[in-house]
């Protein structure tokens, strides 16, 4: 059941708050593995709904991500795994947060054929987050529906990197080169950790850390569930996102509500 907790051994605590990005093998079971690969595949094909889907085939961010956004809040399966407590608890043990609430989950597919690298980045900078008293408020679970290693998608990560704040936000499509901005030239891209896992397994990285995705050379698309997860009490920065736009929220209201619901 995902209502089932794990816990994190003491060096996987100590490893995510060192480096700001863990490894955890074998999150789901072969059967919660099959079952979310179901429900995934169908809501990649849903038509309309709550959730959303930001880029269509052919498109240029298509071929870095085939992205759909808040699959929860039209797919009750979905929803079984997005909302159960096993994953923010999880991170809740990581993190040492006091609670965690569900931000929004996205499918991304990895597509074969003409497949671009997900370029470097931070997570932070997309998230209307205030981060005046608190800078690494926010982080996500990335689990592996297929196996991953360099030639469909997996991750690299960037050992502290988490420790960089305000930085731009880099376009996915047409990115600048991050490690070229101002409070980054000191890292070194060289010393990024490959993470490649077997399917069911699953990595957490604080908003911060630098990562990386390679992209997808095989005949088939790369599967994975991501989940991002905040601290209870996190501010709205009054910025856009397709997760906070329409829900009356103003700059300084604490994010919370129904749609981001306290899991843990």
């Amino acid at each position: 059941m995902l209502n089932t907790k794990m816990k994190a051994t003491d060096e996987q605590i100590l490893f995510y708050r060192e480096n700001g990005f863990v490894q955890i093998n074998d999150v789901l079971s072969p059967g919660e593995l099959e079952e979310l690969r179901g429900y995934l595949d169908e809501t990649m094909g849903n038509k309309g709904g709550n959730s959303l889907q930001t880029d269509t085939s052919g498109g240029n961010y298509f071929k870095v991500l085939n992205q759909r956004v808040n699959t929860w809040r039209d797919h009750g399966g979905m929803a079984k795994f997005v909302l159960g407590d096993r994953f923010a608890d999880l991170g809740k043990q990581l993190t040492g947060f006091d609670g965690v609430r569900l931000f929004h989950d996205h499918a991304l597919l990895k597509m074969p054929g003409d497949s671009k690298p997900t370029p470097w980045h931070q997570d932070k900078p997309y998230w209307p987050m205030n981060d005046e008293t608190k800078a690494l408020n926010a982080f996500s679970i990335w689990i592996a529906l297929d196996d991953v290693d360099e030639n469909n998608g997996c991750m690299k990560f960037v050992p502290k990197s988490q420790k960089i704040k305000n930085l731009k936000a880099v376009d996915l499509v047409t990115p600048e080169d991050i490690f070229s901005q101002k409070g980054a030239e000191e890292l070194d891209r060289n010393t990024a950790a490959i993470v490649r896992m077997k399917a069911g397994s699953c990595t957490f990285h604080d908003g911060m850390t630098f990562h990386y995705a390679h992209a997808n050379i095989t005949d088939k698309p790369r599967r994975a569930l991501a989940i991002i997860f905040f601290e209870d009490g996190t501010l709205y920065s009054g910025e856009a996102h397709v997760a906070t736009d329409g829900q009356g929220l103003q700059k300084g209201d604490r994010i919370e509500g129904p749609l981001f619901p306290k899991l843990a």
